[in-house]
């Protein structure tokens, strides 16, 4: 019984095989990884070039997509022979055969006379096309070495990947670690680029925050943390703890420490009934003269908070706080976030706020 049945499958299958094959839509896979993301120092093109990788970082940078061409479709204009070239998403410069096949030994004897040198000619109607879009993603405040500079990647997303994050998310990106060609030829004339640059091909996202920019979930307690919190709250005087432990390094400034607790705690957002909002962040402003610890308090509040970025408002701009428009090249413009973007769920730490001019602190009013 088992036999007939498997030879009526057998022939059941050879009758699904002749069958025409069934020309399936496009499908993209989106690749995420539960593991924890490792810093973008680590990544070395020795070693991680071409392969699989897992890093972390925040959005910088985000560049309008475009249409680029994933098969591009030639024919000769000789003997009419069709050719498809597969291209890479990150790729930026095509090498387009010379020489037909057909002239190169496959038919000579028909073909010799008809094929010329450099005989393709795109078809761009029949091509296929993908969106693109580049993302510059910098690595997180807290993974940068004390006096250096952070360091960024280039992201390249296509096609359903476009569009899912904004300048200031927090994410944690698989893709493969790749060396390509800028796009253009190189400067001074002909041969090849010496030096290279470096793209992550993206290949799935993964949110490390709350609403695309909240307070960090990688942040896990312990049972024994959240029985100690529990313990903390049942005290009465809780509340002077907490400011006591607001910059111990500083003497007195009782209510100065109470206010930088309530910036740091922040408040409770309300939605009413009219859909109207009501924030909960609460701003504060430190005045005072010289050597008063205005600026102590803002590195404490930095190194305290999950979320802080530091800046001074004397060589601030409002492009620098909000948000920039750059210009890249041949590939358009970017929006590129600001301090205040890169804060966005966090603090922003903005020094000597009365030297910034009066055009520029405009610019934070409505995000205050």
């Amino acid at each position: 019984g088992g036999g007939q049945q498997r030879a009526e499958g057998g022939e059941e299958g050879g009758e699904a095989a002749a069958a025409p094959a069934v020309s399936l839509p496009y499908i993209q896979l989106q690749l995420t990884n539960d593991r924890d993301a490792q810093p973008m120092r680590r990544l070395e093109l020795t070693d991680d070039t071409e392969k699989m990788v897992f890093v972390s970082g925040i959005i910088t940078s985000v560049s309008k997509p475009q249409h680029k061409t994933r098969i591009l479709k030639l024919v000769c204009s000789g003997c009419k022979a069709v050719k498809k070239i597969h291209l890479r998403m990150d790729q930026g410069i095509v090498q387009i055969p010379r020489v037909c096949e057909a002239r190169m030994g496959r038919d000579a004897g028909d073909h010799a006379e008809k094929c010329p040198l450099d005989p393709f000619l795109k078809v761009p109607d029949e091509c296929e096309y993908q969106d693109i879009q580049y993302l510059k993603m910098q690595e997180l405040p807290e993974d940068v070495p004390t006096g250096e500079l952070p360091r960024n990647i280039r992201l390249c997303a296509n096609n359903y990947l476009c569009d899912l994050v904004f300048p200031g998310a927090r994410v944690s990106v698989v893709g493969v670690f790749s060396v390509t060609d800028k796009a253009g030829p190189p400067k001074g004339g002909g041969g090849d680029r010496m030096v290279r640059s470096t793209v992550l091909r993206v290949l799935g996202y993964g949110s490390q925050d709350q609403g695309w920019g909240r307070f960090s979930q990688t942040q896990q307690f312990s049972n024994e943390e959240i029985e100690h919190f529990k313990q903390l709250a049942a005290d009465p005087d809780i509340r002077t703890k907490i400011y006591k432990s607001v910059a111990p390094a500083l003497y007195g400034m009782d209510t100065i420490k109470q206010a930088v607790s309530c910036l740091l705690f922040g408040g409770a957002r309300k939605l009413l009934p009219d859909n109207n909002r009501i924030r909960g962040d609460i701003n504060v402003l430190l005045l005072g003269d010289p050597g008063t610890a205005k600026s102590q308090f803002l590195k404490y509040v930095e190194k305290a908070a999950p979320i802080a970025v530091y800046t001074s408002g004397k060589g601030s701009s409002a492009a620098g706080l909000t948000a920039a428009i750059i210009r890249e090249g041949q590939r358009g413009f970017s929006l590129e976030g600001g301090a205040m973007v890169l804060a966005d769920g966090g603090v922003v730490c903005i020094d000597e706020l009365d030297k910034m001019r009066a055009e520029d602190r405009v610019a934070i009013h409505e995000a205050m």
